[in-house]
C-alpha cells in the first residue's frame, strides 16, 4: 500500500476523533456561566450548601449541552425546582441567578424572572383564575416563574377556593412547555412537604430540591455591614458592638426573617440617626456624621427593652 493511500485514512481517523470530542472548559467560557456563579459567591454571604447545589445543577446542564453537541440524545433534563427555607435566606436572589444560568446555557430563551404569589394567580370569582394564571404564564415564558409561598395556592378547607384551578393550569404548562419555562416553587420546608403530598402531580414534576439554611449570627453581621456599605453608611465601633448584641436577641424573637429582618433593623437605625442629627440643631454636618450609625441608633430598638 503506497503513502498516498495511507494518508487519507489517517486523516479520516483524526477527523473522526475530533468529531467525538468537545472542550468543556471552552463551552463554559463561551456561556459566561462562571461569571454568574462568581457573582453568586460575591453577592450572597454564607449559603454554602445552596451555592454547591447551584454549581451541581450548572455542571449537569453544561455537560448535557456538551452531549447534545456530540449528538448524544439523553432528552431535555427536567428543570423545575423547589426552594425551601425561612424568609430572608436568599431564595429570590438565587432564583434570579438560576434564570441567568439557564439562559446562558440555552435552556430558556430570555432568562428573566417573574416572581409571584397566590394573589397574582388565583381569582376571587368564577372565571377569574384561568385568565390571571395564563397572563402570568405568558409573561414568564422563555424564563423562570418563581412562586413564593406556593402552598397558599392549595386551600383544601375551602371548597369554593379557586387555587386548584391555577394548579391544574400550572401542571399542564410545566409538562407541555417545559422547554420554554422553568417553574420554581418556594416556601417554608414543612408547609412545602404538606403541599407536595396533597399535590403529587406537582411533586412528580420537581426535579431539584434546594434547601436554604438560616444564617448564623456572624453571617448576619457580615450581611449588615455589606448592606450599610452599599448604602454608604458605616457603624462606629460602639455601634458594631451594639449590633453584635442585637442580632442574637432578634434571632430569638418571633417572626425573625434572617437578612430581611436585618435590613429592617438597619432602616430603623437610619431613621433614628436622621432624627438624632436633626434634633441636635447642628447647622453644618460633616460627611462622617452623615455616614455614621452610632450605638444609640441601634440600642434604641425595643429588642433591648
Amino acid at each position: 500500500m503506497d503513502r498516498a493511500t495511507v494518508e487519507p485514512a489517517g486523516q479520516r481517523d483524526a477527523a473522526g476523533a475530533a468529531e467525538d470530542r468537545v472542550d468543556l472548559q471552552a463551552l463554559l467560557a463561551d456561556s459566561q456561566v462562571r461569571q454568574v456563579l462568581d457573582e453568586l459567591d460575591r453577592d450572597l454571604i454564607g449559603l454554602k450548601p445552596v451555592k454547591t447545589r447551584v454549581r451541581d445543577i450548572a455542571a449537569l446542564l453544561l455537560v448535557e449541552r456538551a452531549r447534545a453537541q456530540l449528538g448524544l440524545a439523553g432528552g431535555s433534563p427536567s428543570l423545575h425546582m423547589s426552594f425551601t427555607g425561612n424568609p430572608g435566606t436568599g431564595k429570590t436572589t438565587v432564583a434570579l441567578r438560576m434564570a441567568q444560568i439557564l439562559h446562558r446555557l440555552g435552556y430558556v430563551r430570555k432568562g428573566h424572572l417573574v416572581a409571584v404569589t397566590r394573589d397574582d394567580l388565583v381569582g376571587q370569582y368564577i372565571g377569574h383564575t384561568a385568565p390571571k394564571t395564563k397572563e402570568v404564564l405568558k409573561k414568564a415564558m422563555g424564563g423562570v416563574l418563581f412562586i413564593d409561598e406556593a402552598y397558599y395556592l392549595y386551600r383544601p378547607e375551602n371548597e369554593r377556593d379557586y387555587g386548584q384551578e391555577a394548579i391544574e393550569i400550572l401542571l399542564q404548562v410545566m409538562e407541555n412547555q417545559r422547554d420554554d419555562l422553568v417553574v420554581i416553587l418556594a416556601g417554608y420546608a414543612d408547609r412545602m412537604q404538606t403541599f407536595f403530598r396533597s399535590n403529587p402531580g406537582l411533586s412528580s414534576r420537581i426535579a431539584h430540591h434546594v434547601e436554604f439554611p438560616d444564617y448564623s449570627a456572624a453571617e448576619l453581621e457580615s450581611i449588615a455591614e455589606t448592606m450599610l456599605a452599599q448604602m454608604q453608611y458605616r457603624l462606629s465601633p460602639s455601634a458594631l458592638q451594639a449590633l453584635r448584641e442585637y442580632i442574637p436577641l432578634r434571632m430569638a424573637q418571633p417572626h425573625f426573617a434572617n437578612a430581611r429582618s436585618i435590613r429592617n433593623a438597619l432602616d430603623r437605625a437610619r431613621l433614628r440617626q436622621a432624627n438624632r442629627l436633626f434634633a441636635s440643631g447642628a447647622g453644618t454636618l460633616t460627611r462622617e456624621a452623615l455616614m455614621t450609625i452610632e450605638a444609640e441608633d441601634i440600642r434604641a430598638s425595643r429588642v433591648f427593652g
